[in-house]
């Protein structure tokens, strides 16, 4: 739906309707995974940010909206051949 949706709060980096869910993923990604896996950095704060942005795009974007779910994108390594984890539902 969206990729990179931005406001004076903030930023959702990807938008997405999965069959009836409405998804906001925070993408996170590292060089290395040297000090582990880039999604710990969404720590409490950022998830409460994330949902007051979701909150601000529900109210930009009415509809019917049934199930809402937070996901992480993790991705470490080169742009060339990255590995991805898809963290479901993380918060």
């Amino acid at each position: 739906m969206q990729r990179n949706w931005r406001c004076s709060d903030g930023e959702i980096d990807i938008i997405a309707m999965i069959e009836k869910t409405l998804v906001m993923c925070e993408v996170k990604t590292r060089a290395t995974a040297d000090f582990g896996s880039p999604a710990l950095a969404v720590g409490i704060a950022k998830q409460q940010r994330l949902r007051k942005l979701a909150g601000l795009w529900l109210a930009q974007n009415p509809g019917n909206h049934h199930t809402i779910r937070f996901d992480v994108a993790a991705v470490v390594g080169p742009r060339e051949e990255p590995l991805i984890d898809i963290f479901e539902a993380a918060f």
